[in-house]
């Protein structure tokens, strides 16, 4: 639906966006678990970082893996604050800065960890 970040404000990017942000597959079996439904905002969580995201219910990925795309716009709660909720589902709030090694500096952002869980309180908008 883009090419990175350079056309998320686009009307294919947008017509993507689930409650206005970028959307999270998880398998039906864990988001029953959690009480996610279709359409839910959900807080996706690890020690580096936290942002939200727009849930998509799927059984095309297997049981405790999620699938959430790079290319929102960072969109930080509370700019400047670097442990703050990031609203719009980026991806590089929650993914490790380092390469593989030295020598090939390949990404190593596919495999991260990640928790996911139902937002609860009021939404924030997407700005």
């Amino acid at each position: 639906d883009k090419l990175h970040s350079q056309y998320d404000h686009g009307s294919v990017s947008r017509a993507s966006k689930v409650a206005d942000r970028a959307p999270l597959l998880i398998n039906r079996e864990d988001a029953v678990a959690r009480g996610i439904a279709d359409g839910m905002v959900v807080l996706v969580f690890n020690e580096r970082g936290s942002c939200l995201a727009g849930a998509v219910v799927t059984d095309s990925l297997i049981p405790g893996v999620v699938q959430l795309p790079t290319g929102a716009w960072f969109d930080p709660a509370r700019p400047g604050e670097p442990e703050g909720l990031e609203k719009h589902g980026n991806p590089n709030v929650l993914t490790p800065d380092r390469g593989t090694s030295r020598l090939a500096q390949s990404p190593t952002c596919n495999s991260t960890l990640v928790q996911v869980s139902r937002f609860t309180g009021p939404v924030p908008p997407v700005t």
